[in-house]
């Protein structure tokens, strides 16, 4: 890989941006710090395009540059699985990367097996091939990965907020930029494809993960069917206590595609235009739905009185 191999480990080691470089991976949480080298993260991802979480404990190994770990809570048909990531210095410049996993199928069934192994295999193939995208740097060195934040205050509830979030079933008819929405729910994971109209005029169709935690009163979220000049894109929606009420706060994590870029926007599109074309019509809809949450949630407190403060 192009990159420096503290790079590549700094890069590994911080879950939290695996959704915004592994496609497969949905949402990664660090649970619990035992030890200053020690880690236990919940992991949401795709495996043979099925959704799955399970628990991990990971060593970190900076002087080595050696990432272990195992599953804690594993997902069937997976009894247990482990593995490592090993950076090393590439002899003619650079980072070579090893991933290796071991696991065990639920009653060792063979069948069960064979899927844990073409999922293993796809899943690792895709990881290594984002690795090492997510560490090269665009053309003239400039940065492709980026991100940004909009908030809203709003006087109500943040069970009110989060439902609004939540219940994108009804988004056609509370936002204005949606088009069209197919939902599916298994559990705590949302499907979501959606048609959105942008600021600028054009309509795009997305498709999303969603990851809800409504005892965090939080929500995340993971683009698989992106518009044509992004190469990743990633979100969270956050409801905080903020004084008498909440702070609702739309969170993006976004990587460009630089052919994608050339071919929507013109090749000659620099890639700071890009990045600002990108935030203005990602912000503005998502300000749109801020707004939109906050106008909901003080509605419902105006219907229940002084209650929800209490």
């Amino acid at each position: 890989m192009p990159a420096d191999p503290d790079q590549v480990y700094a890069l590994l080691a911080d879950a939290g941006q695996w959704p915004q470089i592994f496609t497969p991976t949905v949402h990664a949480e660090v649970t619990e710090v035992p030890d200053a080298d020690q880690q236990l993260i919940h992991l949401w991802a795709l495996a043979n395009g099925e959704v799955r979480d399970w628990t991990s404990r990971r060593t970190l190994d900076p002087a080595a540059r050696r990432i272990t770990f195992r599953q804690v809570v594993s997902s069937p048909p997976v009894a247990s699985m482990g593995g490592e990531w090993l950076i090393e210095a590439a002899p003619d410049g650079g980072s070579s990367v090893t991933l290796l996993h071991d696991f065990a199928a639920v009653d060792d069934d063979q069948e069960a097996a064979e899927w844990i192994e073409q999922a293993v295999e796809r899943n690792s193939t895709a990881e290594l091939e984002a690795l090492s995208r997510a560490v090269t740097a665009g053309p003239d060195g400039e940065p492709l990965r980026f991100a940004f934040s909009d908030s809203v205050d709003a006087e109500g509830p943040a069970e009110a907020v989060f439902e609004f979030l939540a219940r994108a079933e009804l988004w056609p008819e509370r936002l204005p930029h949606v088009g069209r929405l197919d939902l599916t729910e298994q559990g705590d994971v949302q499907r979501m494809e959606m048609a959105t109209l942008a600021p600028d005029g054009s309509e795009h169709t997305t498709v999303s993960l969603r990851v809800l935690r409504p005892e965090q009163h939080t929500l995340v979220y993971k683009q698989t069917v992106l518009p044509g000049a992004l190469a990743s894109h990633t979100g969270r929606w956050t409801v905080e206590p903020h004084g008498a009420g909440v702070r609702i706060t739309s969170w993006h994590g976004v990587t460009l595609d630089v052919d994608g870029v050339a071919r929507l926007l013109g090749a000659d599109t620099a890639l700071a235009d890009a990045r600002a074309r990108v935030r203005h019509n990602l912000g503005a809809n998502s300000t749109a739905t801020l707004r939109l949450a906050k106008e909901f949630a003080e509605q419902h407190a105006e219907r229940q009185g002084a209650a929800w403060t209490r």
